[in-house]
């Protein structure tokens, strides 16, 4: 009998990935929950195209407990539960942590009660690379202390694992959580990849707007870190490897992980790639010149972070298959068919960011 996973954000970019793979196993029902605050309906088209499936989402906020009770009443018995729903911008998180700790905490707190109220038996946790905080020795590993956080999304991140293993006190079952750093790429079709109502914050899709001429420049921001050229080192996973990862968590909170028990897996490549080297190998997949400029620190950031990933490659049988260049390959195909076919595409803008953390699919 299929498994029926009930994914909350599941139109966002992480969120609408996994969906994918899921479906591709062919032995999960999935339906998501995720308000197109900061997605689109035409995602559940796209997944219909790439999966052959019908992709079921229900447009409610998971805060509101009324319109989600009726949602799970619906699809009940859910057998798991993957939480992308989010918002998921360090930046933005400095200048509105008030917006940040209402959605990300009460949205938690919600998926949270559903759990315990309709039953369901497995949680998969959408966490982040910035729950580590500044830590200076890197790469960082599960058993690396928890840093303090610098931004609230980061402790809305570090507070959530929390949550999660004092909330399974009283909730009978098992969870993963997922720590991972920084997702980028498109699905390999070109029909599916990161389309943010709000403005973009991640250092690949605005290179990629800009080298289609949506964006004037690309202002990197901090030239004076200690690391090879000056500008940040982030970890940039292939958000397919990272869908594959979260199926693959699913499945071993369902076959191996005993009831009650809380793993954590990190998930990354090990390989620090900075924002020029970033922005350098765009020109050369792209054959475009990226105009950009350096801008000062901006606060939130780490000068350098990467992944330490062999508990998952032990644990869960997972490794990351695209480098680099298949990111950006990706992404720029995506733009490319995005450009061509979305309604919804804001005008051409001056200047952006980059050095970017982990950011996730917002509710």
């Amino acid at each position: 009998m299929a498994r029926k996973v009930w994914i909350t954000g599941g139109t966002g970019f992480i969120g609408s990935h996994t969906w994918v793979e899921l479906a591709a196993k062919g032995y999960y029902r999935v339906f998501s929950t995720d308000n197109y605050l900061n997605s689109y309906p035409e995602v559940c088209r796209r997944i219909e195209a790439i999966t052959g499936t019908r992709a079921v989402n229900y447009p409610v906020d998971i805060r509101d407990s009324d319109a989600l009770r009726e949602v799970l009443r619906r699809e009940a018995p859910i057998d798991a539960v993957i939480h992308f729903a989010a918002f998921k911008a360090v930046g933005e998180s400095m200048r509105h942590p008030l917006r940040y700790f209402d959605n990300n905490f009460i949205g938690l707190i919600r998926v949270l009660q559903m759990c315990k109220e309709f039953e369901i038996p497995h949680f998969i946790y959408s966490s982040s690379c910035t729950v580590y905080g500044s830590h200076t020795d890197e790469p960082v590993s599960e058993e690396t202390p928890l840093g303090a956080p610098l931004s609230p999304y980061g402790l809305t991140k570090q507070a959530g694992e929390w949550m999660i293993r004092f909330a399974m006190r009283e909730i009978p079952m098992n969870a993963v959580l997922l720590r991972y750093f920084n997702p980028a790429g498109a699905h390999p079709s070109g029909l599916l990849g990161e389309d943010p109502r709000v403005e973009d914050i991640n250092l690949v899709p605005i290179i990629m707007r800009v080298a289609m001429g949506r964006r004037d420049e690309l202002v990197i921001y901090g030239s004076d870190y200690p690391t090879r050229d000056g500008t940040c080192v982030r970890d940039y996973i292939h958000v397919v490897d990272l869908a594959r990862a979260h199926v693959l968590a699913l499945e071993y909170a369902i076959n191996t992980l005993p009831s009650n028990a809380l793993e954590v897996f990190n998930l990354g490549t090990e390989e620090g790639i900075t924002v020029l080297e970033a922005v350098q190998t765009a020109e050369k997949i792209t054959k475009r010149t990226i105009p950009h400029r350096m801008g000062q620190r901006r606060e939130g950031d780490v000068p350098a972070i990467r992944s330490k990933v062999d508990k998952a490659h032990r644990v869960l049988g997972w490794r990351p298959q695209y480098t680099l260049e298949d990111i950006i390959k990706s992404a720029w195909e995506w733009e490319q068919h995005r450009t061509a076919t979305s309604t919804h595409l804001p005008s051409s803008t001056t200047g952006s960011v980059a050095n970017d953390r982990t950011k996730k699919d917002g509710v």
